[in-house]
């Protein structure tokens, strides 16, 4: 049985092939294919799998990633030509927005530009009150002359767009059946299908994105599907959410907002599953790779949900920038990320002071040790120079680096002018990116109420295990994972996920006044209607989940629903534990929420015997001087290619891998687990663990 997870990025296309063999004992097999991504995304894949079609009768599961909505909204290209059809006197909403101001004191600040133009926001008569009665009949006149106008453009998608449409969707769905009537053929789109809830904007904003991207994604996908069927690999296909779920190929077609950060999430996922193994409950993610790191939190096996983000927005110290991008209200795995990544540039700014990011050298050319025509210094020339990297570089010597290219641009562009040492600049360059993620990991924890602490560190990506002994000393974190594969463990990610769909009403009445249970009886009947249509989906679990807030206030808490709890008090409980305090005031429900969870097959970590010789043998390892955080000490330097369970040592040392390498500081130990993870104790008098 072979499950394929395959990541398609701007530059390269990852797959990961997960085969297992007949027999309870039979050890999985990992292959790793890269290649570098095509203009038309699927051509790429499907050379990728060239290997496997040979055993495509075997591959039981297909998921896949992508960044083709994120990066269509970042460029604005391939985007869907849209109109948005609204109530008379609401054009502008989509424009207006929220007061928000991406730079506060920048007198020339700029809104994004819309998604839609104004002068294809059309407006006709007809008006819902907010407790779903109908004010003012819909006019059909108004409909009809629309209609001649979309036909006239050619647009490709329709957003369907009226207030309190949450409360009663009757104008929006008389609006597509007449609109249908008189010949528009383009993709239509009502937002209380879409998002069901309230808040004008965000509703308009979340159903014009998805407008935007139907015809898109839903191309791709379909020829993506078509290209492997035609190669024999007739597996189900799935698609990675943004909130770590999956979705079919037909929901996401629809549904593309659900996608647009499905990327980061696949390495939460892959860490949820290291905890499940063995039993961690606490967990902080650290991923660093080329361009960014991010940080997020895996608790009691799951992994942190926001409900709202800014797509194709800007990011400020880990934090998104409000007012920077498109409003998206769909549930995502909620991260910090900043810009510290192996091709982050190192600069001397005006007045003279070190900088570190936020742009990036990428992957072509790349940092200036990769040999291909960079010449800005990177966080990853900077420790080649401090010898935390070696000459080797990664892929089993495919990339080699040159130490002298990174010295020489080190010299260049920061000593002379800061007038130091290379040496010195270098460790600043460390230093400066070591804060920077370290601000990142403080926001999933610290700012959270959570003591970094009481929790391990699983760290990953390319560069992310260079790193993780330094940040961990930085925040007091004791224990550490580097997984089998780092920088390549988002792809495993992939195939851990489960499908699942999402369901909600809108309340909005006080918790006192209303039961419940009668919106979640509606809830799983819609969501038991919608299942059965698609068949092989019949036996799903259900999460059930309840926003609340005081009435008065503007945002809500979501808490977990049980039926005959008392939410008010609970709600008080959870109110204090985030901000510190709870109040009398009157609770408010916002939203009743229903999440179906449709099992899938997966690809599991599995435990490996012990060789009968555990132990480290220090004659068999090369050693080079090397920067930590406290000086140059002589490390040795190990392969992981070598390492079976059981093997452990200490530090100062490295250890090498194909894809990713790992600096053990100074008072670490490190042992290889069942699993094949490796994992660091600090060892220090006074850890806490």
């Amino acid at each position: 049985m072979i499950h394929v997870g395959i990541d398609v990025g701007g530059t390269f296309t990852d797959v990961v092939i997960f085969e297992v063999g007949k027999g309870e004992n039979h050890n999985p097999k990992i292959d790793i294919i890269k290649v570098q991504t095509t203009k038309n995304l699927e051509e790429g894949i499907i050379r990728a799998l060239a290997h496997y079609e040979n055993k495509s009768s075997d591959v039981a599961l297909i998921t896949h990633a992508t960044t083709v909505a994120t990066n269509a909204l970042l460029t604005r290209t391939g985007l869907a030509r849209c109109a948005l059809v609204t109530n008379e006197g609401f054009r502008d909403v989509l424009e207006i927005g929220r007061q928000r101001r991406a730079e506060l004191y920048n007198l020339h600040n700029k809104r994004p530009e819309p998604l839609v133009r104004r002068r294809d926001r059309f407006t006709v008569a007809g008006r819902m009150l907010s407790d779903g009665s109908e004010l003012e009949p819909l006019s059909r006149s108004d409909l009809r002359k629309t209609a001649k106008k979309i036909i006239r453009e050619r647009f490709d998608s329709v957003a369907i767009t009226f207030l309190n449409s949450y409360a009663n969707p009757k104008h929006e769905k008389e609006t597509e059946k007449i609109l249908r009537k008189e010949g528009v053929r383009a993709h239509i789109d009502l937002s209380s299908q879409v998002d069901r809830e309230y808040r004008e904007f965000e509703r308009m904003s979340t159903t014009a994105v998805n407008s935007c991207l139907v015809p898109l994604v839903s191309e791709y996908l379909a020829r993506l599907e078509i290209a492997l069927r035609k190669k024999n690999f007739r597996s189900p296909i799935y698609v990675m959410n943004s909130d770590g779920s999956a979705s079919t190929i037909e929901h996401i077609s629809k549904y593309p907002i659900f996608m647009i950060e499905s990327g980061p999430a696949a390495g939460v996922l892959a860490s949820r599953e290291i905890g499940r193994s063995l039993s961690i409950e606490k967990i902080i993610t650290f991923d660093m790779g080329g361009t960014t790191a991010k940080a997020g939190a895996v608790i009691g096996y799951e992994p942190d949900i926001a409900y709202e983000f800014e797509a194709a927005g800007k990011m400020h110290s880990g934090r998104s920038i409000k007012g920077s991008g498109y409003a998206v209200r769909a549930p995502f795995i909620d991260l910090a990320e900043v810009s510290a990544g192996g091709g982050t540039i190192a600069w001397v700014d005006e007045g003279g002071v070190l900088k570190v990011g936020p742009l990036s050298a990428g992957s072509d050319p790349g940092p200036v040790a990769y040999g291909k025509g960079g010449n800005s210094p990177t966080v990853t020339d900077a420790n080649l120079v401090l010898g935390r990297l070696g000459p080797e570089g990664l892929l089993g010597g495919k990339l080699p680096l040159d130490r002298e290219l990174a010295h020489g641009a080190i010299r260049k562009f920061l000593s002379e002018k800061l007038r130091i040492g290379v040496d010195e600049a270098a460790q600043g360059i460390i230093r400066l990116a070591n804060n920077s993620m370290a601000r990142a990991i403080s926001i999933v924890s610290v700012e959270r109420g959570r003591d970094p602490r009481e929790h391990t560190l699983v760290a990953f990506g390319g560069a992310g295990p260079i790193h993780a002994c330094d940040l961990a000393e930085e925040l007091g974190i004791a224990s550490i994972i580097v997984p089998l594969h780092p920088g390549l463990f988002s792809a495993y990610g992939l195939l851990t996920a489960d499908l699942q769909r999402n369901f909600s009403l809108p309340v909005l009445k006080n918790a006192s006044e209303v039961d419940a249970e009668d919106y979640f009886a509606e809830l799983r009947a819609s969501a038991a209607s919608a299942l059965r249509k698609e068949g092989e989906f019949k036996q799903y679990n259900s999460r059930e989940y309840v926003d609340l807030r005081y009435r008065g206030q503007s945002f809500e808490i979501t808490i977990p629903y049980e039926k005959g709890k008392d939410l008010t008090s609970i709600f008080g409980e959870r109110h204090s534990e985030l901000y510190g305090y709870s109040s009398d005031d009157p609770v408010e429900i916002v939203n009743a929420k229903l999440i179906a969870v449709v099992p899938t097959a997966k690809a599991m970590f599995s435990m490996k015997e012990a060789g009968p010789h555990a132990s480290t043998r220090r004659r068999d390892s090369a050693h080079r001087r090397v920067w930590f955080p406290t000086g140059y000490l002589e490390a040795s330097v190990l392969s992981r290619d070598l390492f079976e369970p059981g093997k452990e040592g200490g530090g100062p040392c490295i250890i090498e891998e194909y894809d990713s390498t790992t600096v053990v500081n100074p008072g670490w130990s490190w042992k290889v687990d069942s699993y094949g993870n490796l994992v660091l104790k600090e060892q220090r008098a006074g850890s806490s663990q």
